[in-house]
């Protein structure tokens, strides 16, 4: 009897330094991802939005009756926050790809797509959907070679959404709409962690593991710019980025 007693007292506390080991290198591992935060500025005056023609789709101009809709390919908020700007690893990283279980989502919506710009990872899961009561017809354009292959779908009023992925990394596909020449938007297929710019043209960048890279900043009219920056073990790094107005 005695022998047992000692038995499951040695067992037991086996069983609790397992446990701690665990939940200590658990800490380690959360701790041990870092992000990069910045802005995205604009400077000079940005270029005169031009309004979109939509009068010949009804259920199109009727979305936008109280206020026409506009180009999107710089847009920028009064303080010169610069918006859908896609923030990527380009050099340094050698982890697997962030594929996110949600995947992200390119809706049709009031005959525009929403978000202009989607950033996704290589292999991450992307839903199309649409939610006028029109029919649209998505159609992306990678480059000839990239490795992503290109289609064109019609998603009626009503039609369940899709999900594709991109098996290549391809900074950016456009996107345009066969049935509605105006609808114009970009994928951005990256490998890593990435970040798109909001309305303020503040990004950010997650789970970063601690390393020193090269940091792309990619914006569709006025190309690209690059950082160098070195993440530390849970403290963020930063890198800002200004755009030239052309």
């Amino acid at each position: 009897m005695r022998t047992w007693c000692k038995l499951a007292a040695m067992l037991t506390a086996l069983l609790l330094v397992v446990v701690a080991l665990f939940s200590t290198s658990s800490n380690v591992s959360a701790a041990g991802e870092g992000k990069i935060t910045g802005t995205v500025k604009l400077n000079g005056t940005p270029p005169h939005a031009k309004t979109i023609d939509m009068s010949k789709d009804p259920v199109c101009q009727k979305a936008h009756a109280s206020e026409p809709a506009k180009v999107e390919s710089v847009v920028a908020s009064p303080n010169g926050g610069l918006q859908n700007v896609v923030i990527y690893i380009s050099e340094g990283y050698s982890g697997a790809a962030t594929v996110s279980t949600n995947p992200v989502t390119i809706d049709q919506h009031g005959c525009m797509y929403v978000p202009h710009v989607v950033a996704l990872d290589v292999n991450e899961p992307m839903k199309v959907t649409n939610s006028d009561q029109t029919t649209h017809n998505i159609h992306p354009l990678p480059a000839p070679g990239s490795g992503n292959q290109g289609w064109n779908k019609s998603q009626p009023p009503g039609s369940p959404p899709f999900e594709v992925t991109w098996k290549a990394q391809e900074v950016a596909i456009p996107v345009k709409c066969n049935i509605h020449p105006w609808m114009h938007g970009f994928i951005a297929v990256v490998k890593g962690p990435y970040g798109t710019s909001d309305n303020s043209g503040s990004y950010t960048v997650d789970n970063v593991p601690p390393g020193n890279y090269t940091l792309t900043a990619w914006q569709e009219e006025l190309g690209t710019q690059t950082a160098k920056v070195t993440v530390a073990a849970g403290k963020p790094a930063t890198a800002d980025f200004t755009f030239k107005a052309k």
